[in-house]
């Protein structure tokens, strides 16, 4: 059990993707607004009595930004992808390739960015326990890995 916890949310980053392998709409290049909120993990505060300092977290905002902030997410293995790279190359969208560009694959990618991030920053102080990736009000995502061993935390 984590003895203590904090949660910060990013939203409004409009992002537009498509999953090429469905068979049904989500095949079609389609947007949302995303969300992530992010779920932080320590056994004993820092000095100022946080978990997490949310000042601290800037470079995770910007990346986030860069990232899913009017973009396109394509999956590497599109078989379109040389179109939208072209597409980008003509400044008609800003392109962002990932392994896959799902709710569940996206919230893996954001929460190893993030652990890297908050590890390094805070000497292993703090470990992100849970990534929620949203698309809107009814649909989302949550990868939450197995809690890191005692000596890391």
């Amino acid at each position: 059990m984590v003895p203590f916890t904090s949660t910060k949310t990013y939203r409004n980053l409009p992002c537009s993707h498509r999953q090429w392998r469905h068979e049904g709409h989500c095949a079609f290049i389609h947007g949302y607004s995303r969300s992530f909120t992010f779920s932080f993990g320590a056994s004993a505060l820092s000095e100022s009595h946080f978990v997490m300092d949310f000042g601290g977290l800037k470079v995770l905002k910007t990346w986030l930004e860069d990232m899913f902030d009017h973009t396109l997410l394509i999956c590497a293995d599109d078989p379109e992808l040389p179109l939208f790279e072209q597409m980008h190359a003509r400044g008609l969208c800003d392109l962002r390739v990932l392994p896959n560009v799902s709710m569940e694959a996206t919230a893996k990618v954001v929460y190893e960015h993030a652990q890297a991030l908050v590890h390094a920053q805070t000497e292993g102080r703090v470990w992100v326990i849970s990534v929620e990736c949203r698309e809107n009000d009814k649909n989302a995502a949550v990868y939450a890995p197995p809690p890191p061993p005692a000596s890391a935390s």
